[in-house]
């Protein structure tokens, strides 16, 4: 029997002094929290509970966290689905506020970071909550920002989708949505395909609220106050690099247009680009599918 989230665990550890969130937004079932979180940045939905009423204040639904047990019509990149069974994954938005104006073009500096430093979030998170259940585990990242799990032959056990939303207002702003999902509880027959895994496949049991709570306190601590020019201190982008296995293998980069680009990844790029090595040159890449090939 698969427990439901208690999203009272959540808000308090989260809606606390020392942490930028706001308020926590809980649904048993819902099509997709990052949907629902752009709704509420935009002003096209209103709040449900206990943290409502603090959408009605100057910053609305920044720093704000949707949640939910279910997640029905999930995406991941290049509009992939991303659907789980009810209660067996974390499924969870957040809206991290963009620096500077609306209209002001240096405020995006840095938003290619802020998807890979997603991910070393969750990386650190699954080893810091594991390690309280008794058996720490080593993910691994994988560009831009798949976690891997050593133990379970590196398959993939979570998605990120980064969006940016335009936030209006007296001063319009900008956030991004950063929604993620996580393979917690699935069983090997749960799971769409051969390469994904839970961690619960590790054999180690976490619960959910203490994944998400480590998971975002991270986040927090990477992005600072708000995404711009200086997103990630140098140390954060350093951490990355030191954790993306990808560095080094020869790789298949799949481009949303154009034939795949083989070579051998050398580098992250102060823009948080992939920079490969191919046969006509070296090449950055800031999107695409990435398969390992080899380690060379």
């Amino acid at each position: 029997m698969r427990n439901s989230l208690e999203p009272e665990i959540v808000g308090a550890a989260l809606v606390t002094s020392g942490q930028p969130w706001r308020g926590v937004e809980f649904h048993p079932a819902i099509g997709s929290t990052n949907s629902r979180l752009r709704e509420l940045l935009t002003g096209a939905a209103e709040g449900i509970g206990p943290d409502a009423s603090r959408l009605a204040s100057a910053d609305g639904a920044l720093w704000w966290v949707v949640l939910t047990d279910h997640q029905t019509g999930g995406r991941g990149r290049l509009g992939r689905a991303w659907e789980v069974p009810d209660r067996a994954s974390v499924a969870v938005s957040a809206a991290v506020p963009v620096d500077g104006p609306a209209d002001d073009p240096a405020g995006a500096t840095g938003l290619g970071w802020l998807p890979l430093l997603a991910g070393l979030a969750l990386a650190r998170a699954i080893t810091s909550t594991t390690e309280r259940a008794g058996h720490a585990l080593s993910p691994r990242l994988k560009w831009p920002n798949d976690v891997l799990l050593p133990e379970d032959g590196d398959r993939k056990v979570s998605g990120i989708l980064c969006e940016l939303v335009d936030v209006p207002g007296p001063a319009p702003r900008r956030a991004v949505v950063v929604g993620t999902g996580v393979n917690v509880d699935q069983d090997r027959d749960e799971l769409p395909v051969d390469t994904a895994t839970s961690v619960a496949l590790t054999g180690v049991r976490v619960r959910r609220e203490d994944l998400v709570v480590a998971y975002l306190h991270e986040l927090a601590a990477l992005v600072g106050p708000g995404v711009g020019a200086g997103l990630g201190a140098d140390g954060a982008r350093d951490a990355y690099r030191a954790a993306c296995s990808t560095l080094g293998q020869v790789v298949r980069v799949h481009l949303p247009v154009g034939e795949p680009v083989e070579g051998t990844a050398v580098a992250v790029d102060e823009t948080g680009a992939l920079v490969v090595d191919t046969p006509s040159g070296r090449r950055a890449f800031a999107a695409g599918d990435v398969v390992h090939v080899r380690r060379r």
